[in-house]
């Protein structure tokens, strides 16, 4: 994705995420240099901050992943939705072409 974007704002994207991730540390291994620690399990760092992080990390995925599902169904009813109004239109334009080639077949 990053290769699409001009070299100025693909600096800028990478500049944003290096500083971001100097700020947390190494997830599990307590407090980060940002201030917020994220819970007194995380504070303490260890096996248990690192299985909280790890857990955390896992809910996100998921959330995201249900929320991509979600965004996904909802575009194909969109899509089965427009593609009914194309076929409903075009019985309509059908049916004004048959009126019209009626009206020129009585002349």
């Amino acid at each position: 994705m990053a290769r699409f974007l001009r070299p100025t704002i693909r600096s800028f994207i990478s500049s944003q995420l290096r500083m971001s991730s100097e700020q947390l540390g190494e997830l599990g291994k307590g407090a980060g240099k940002g201030g917020g620690g994220g819970g007194s399990v995380r504070q303490a760092g260890g096996a248990m901050g690192k299985r909280e992080a790890a857990e955390e990390e896992l809910y996100f995925k998921r959330k995201e992943q249900e929320q991509l599902a979600a965004l996904r169904q909802h575009h194909n009813e969109e899509i089965d939705h427009h593609k009914k109004e194309i076929e409903r239109l075009q019985r309509e334009i059908d049916r004004h072409k048959g009126k019209i080639r009626k009206l020129n077949h009585d002349d």
